[in-house]
């Protein structure tokens, strides 16, 4: 069984910048990255919103300068992924097998119900692989696919998660937004900028965005709306070339140069819902969040000096979070890795204190 003073699960900006801070104060924090390691920038082209490269960086290339860097100082890193915890005492225990060879992307699709008999199951049959003493949940969030034919095979060649990082690739191309809420409003924005056309397809009838941003989208002379559509194909060759929707029940097929998904986000926090406090959305709540929950833990966690004591703390004493799966608004590397940062200099000084 490994032992260590940190564990961080997850590997994506958040979790590698952990890393790196935790690394340099001598913790030998111990990376639980997963089998697909390097989060949702494993999935990104060029990524030209990091700051320090003039000319844009690939994803994967980004990512796996953030692990190399986080090992030179020190970190391990464990192509694994963490499939229980025990966040009841410390040392906390984390669990890395699934019982009867069960695959790991049972957790993308499973239920909380389904995960949470599985992780009573793991911890009843199965051995713990680590104890640590602190640690960094950095597990991140998936975008919501529609699920249609397409969507997956043209990720990052037409099909993208987020039109504030791509929208730049767009300009005077053909393009179209899936979804309704504030998210697909900000895309559409966004690409707005630089696109020839932006059409949104939505499924209903009306825009379930705030006012605001729905009349900021509905005046703009470069976006068309197609109510009452759904998606139902992405098709192209080496790239996205067109699209096939239902409108009012008939099926048409339109040329497209992109298609945006901005049907939300999905929290990787399914194994902590018995062991972190989590909002309405799957979020976990720290003291930095930015939602109702995250103002009371907060206002409970002030000092006599009139500072919130460490801010990227759980509900649990010593579990710290940071990333995607704790911000519930911008859902960029920049800003994951500053909270990764948060946490790493968090759990040292908290670590210092017991």
């Amino acid at each position: 069984m490994t032992k260590t003073k940190l564990a961080i699960i997850g590997s994506g900006p958040a979790g590698y910048t952990a890393a790196v801070y935790a690394a340099r104060a001598r913790l030998e924090p111990h990376i639980f990255a997963g089998f697909k390691s390097g989060g949702q920038l494993m999935w990104t082209t060029e990524v030209e919103n990091y700051p320090g490269f003039t000319d844009g960086i690939m994803g994967p290339d980004l990512m796996m300068q953030f692990r190399g860097q986080a090992e030179r100082f020190g970190a391990h890193v464990e192509d694994i992924f963490v499939t229980a915890v025990d966040f009841s005492q410390r040392p906390f225990k984390l669990w890395t097998a699934l019982p009867d060879n069960m695959a790991p992307d049972f957790f993308e699709t499973a239920s909380p119900e389904d995960i949470k008999a599985l992780t009573i199951r793991i911890k009843k049959e199965l051995e713990p692989a680590c104890e640590a003493e602190s640690v960094v949940v950095a597990t991140g969030a998936s975008s919501i696919m529609v699920g249609v034919p397409g969507e997956k095979e043209f990720l990052a060649r037409g099909v993208s998660t987020c039109a504030v990082c791509d929208a730049a690739f767009f300009r005077d191309k053909v393009t179209y937004v899936v979804g309704g809420g504030d998210s697909a409003m900000e895309d559409t924005m966004a690409l707005t900028k630089f696109a020839k056309s932006v059409t949104v397809i939505h499924r209903r009838d009306a825009f379930r965005a705030s006012q605001i941003m729905q009349e900021r989208v509905l005046n703009n002379e470069k976006v068309k709306v197609l109510w009452n559509t759904t998606l139902d194909a992405v098709t192209g060759d080496d790239k996205v070339t067109g699209i096939t929707i239902t409108e009012n029940g008939e099926k048409k097929e339109l040329p497209a140069d992109g298609v945006f998904i901005a049907i939300g986000h999905k929290p990787m926090n399914q194994i902590f819902q018995d062991q972190l406090q989590l909002d309405n959305h799957g979020y976990i709540v720290t003291r930095q969040s930015g939602t109702k929950a995250g103002v009371e833990a907060a206002s409970a966690a002030v000092d006599d000096a009139g500072i919130v004591t460490f801010p990227s703390m759980t509900s649990v004493e010593g579990v710290f979070a940071a990333g995607d799966n704790v911000d519930v608004r911008y859902k960029q590397a920049v800003t994951a890795a500053g909270q990764g940062c948060s946490a790493a200099l968090d759990a040292e000084r908290w670590l210092e204190r017991q």
